[in-house]
Order: C-alpha cells, then sequence, then structure tokens
C-alpha cells in the first residue's frame, strides 16, 4: 500500500509548541514534495508549509512564516512540520501531502487535529 500517515497532533495552549510527523510508505518517498495543508471549519484548504524532494528548498504560508519549520529525513522517510508560538488561529486539521512532480501523482493523509486555546 502507499499512504502517508500523519501523528502529532492535540490541545496546546496558545504561546506553545507541537511537532507533526507524516511517514510515507509504499513509494518512493525521495520523489515527492511534500506540503502540509489545513483546514478550519468554515474555511478553504490552506496550504500551510512545502518541502521538495532535494529536501533545501522549501515554501511556508505568510501567516507562519518564522513560527513553523518543515523538514525531512529521507532516511526515517518521515516529513516534520515543528510549529512553535501557536496561535488560536491555528486551529485546523493539518493534512499531509504528496506529490511527484513528473507525473502530478498524489498521496493525501487522513489529517492529524490540531488546537490551540486562547
Amino acid at each position: 500500500q502507499a499512504q502517508v500517515v500523519e501523528s502529532g497532533g492535540g490541545f496546546v495552549q496558545s504561546g506553545g509548541s507541537l511537532r507533526l510527523s507524516c511517514a510515507a510508505s509504499g513509494f518512493t518517498f525521495n520523489m515527492y514534495a511534500v506540503s502540509w495543508y489545513r483546514q478550519a471549519p468554515g474555511k478553504e484548504r490552506e496550504l500551510v508549509a512545502t518541502v521538495h524532494s532535494g529536501g533545501t528548498r522549501t515554501t511556508y504560508a505568510e501567516s507562519v512564516t518564522g513560527r513553523f519549520t518543515i523538514s525531512r529525513d529521507s532516511a526515517k522517510r518521515t516529513v516534520f512540520l515543528q510549529m512553535n508560538r501557536l496561535k488560536a488561529e491555528d486551529t485546523a486539521m493539518y493534512i499531509c501531502n504528496a506529490k511527484r512532480l513528473a507525473d502530478n501523482r498524489i498521496y493525501w493523509g487522513q489529517g492529524t487535529q490540531v488546537t490551540v486555546s486562547s
């Protein structure tokens, strides 16, 4: 099976930190760019951060720049999202996406809930 599975979500107070994990299996992980999206009730799905297959190029949404860091551990077949100085508006379901740019093959995870209390 080819899949990505998220973990690490939970409840945290405003100003706190969480570290999300996106573990890949069943496909050539190094060939894929990996992104974290989030979606809150009543809002559209938002791209939070992306790390490309080389592990160097990263992009972040303006709302999280300077607070979140995305990184890739190829040996562990895992992408992490370190979230610091969390705000109530960061509350959302965080969903991992792996995409092979050559042919647009995409895998979506089930998501992990992050809830930040104000």
